[in-house]
């Protein structure tokens, strides 16, 4: 199996765990693990020979989601560690994936949204009063852990991507 191969079917699924499992218990994401995966597509694609213009054009998917993400996070819709997953993941994707990964990661942000309100509508369980991160999910003023529907999304569109494709050889 090729380091490249690795890097796909390792690191990138077990960042974009990370992710949400930190968005869930912290509503944060790092910017260290966004640079991560910045990093460990630079070594992909190096490794999997893509050529200068094909990775201009991931750089460019990744750009432009950077800057919609970033309006967006202007707006008050989305924190910034989401916008700054979006676009690290959406580098991974390129043109060809991304908007697949979008209107997936839209689906499962709305379901979620839509599970965490309801949730809020209701009492929080005596059980969960005891942990933190359960009680500011349950609190109304608090956001949605949208980086759980960016991962979840990611992982799904990944096996689609030219990436993928190369690293596995079709």
């Amino acid at each position: 199996m090729s380091l490249s191969l690795i890097v796909l079917l390792g690191v990138f699924p077990l960042a974009m765990a990370y992710a949400a499992v930190s968005d869930l218990v912290s509503m944060t994401i790092s910017n260290r693990l966004c640079l991560f995966l910045v990093a460990s597509f630079a070594l992909c694609a190096v490794l999997l020979g893509l050529s200068l213009s094909e990775i201009g054009w991931h750089l460019a998917a990744g750009a432009l989601v950077l800057l919609i993400a970033f309006g967006l996070f202007a707006a008050g819709w989305i924190g910034g560690g989401d916008a700054k997953l979006a676009a690290a993941t959406a580098l991974w994707f390129g043109f060809d994936q991304l908007m697949p990964y979008l209107s997936i990661a839209g689906i499962l942000g709305g379901l979620l949204t839509i599970i965490i309100l309801m949730l809020r509508s209701g009492p929080l369980p005596a059980l969960a009063e005891n942990w933190p991160w359960v009680r500011r999910l349950h609190a109304a003023n608090e956001g949605v852990p949208y980086g759980i529907a960016l991962a979840f999304a990611a992982l799904l569109v990944l096996p689609e991507t030219a990436l993928w494709h190369a690293a596995i050889g079709v």
